[in-house]
């Protein structure tokens, strides 16, 4: 599958979120990971894939349809889906930071 990439501007009209741990772009990679970038500057990826063996993934249990993981968006510095899920960019920060990489537990 060919990477595709999803970046958006922050859709809030006048709102800039500063905080160094927002995301400023993401990039939909093989695997159900995304290539991210912060505010600051750093960068690295977020290893979504363990949510095609969770057995109660809840609301991101929709994330494991590859057309669906795909529609990620950027809005006010965090990664969104259209049906609500959210990944927390300031532990996602704290981990790629630190590791470059960061597997998300689900």
């Amino acid at each position: 599958m060919p990477s595709q990439t999803a970046t958006q501007e922050n859709s809030a009209a006048g709102v800039t979120p500063s905080a160094p741990w927002r995301v400023q772009a993401v990039s939909v990679l093989p695997g159900h990971r995304l290539a991210v970038t912060f505010r600051d500057g750093a960068s690295g990826i977020a290893d979504c894939s363990a949510l095609l063996t969770a057995t109660d993934a809840g609301i991101f249990g929709a994330l494991a349809d590859p057309e669906f993981f795909a529609k990620v968006t950027v809005e006010l510095g965090v990664l969104t889906w259209p049906n609500g899920a959210e990944l927390d960019p300031a532990w996602m920060h704290e981990n790629i930071v630190a590791q470059k990489a960061w597997a998300v537990p689900f």
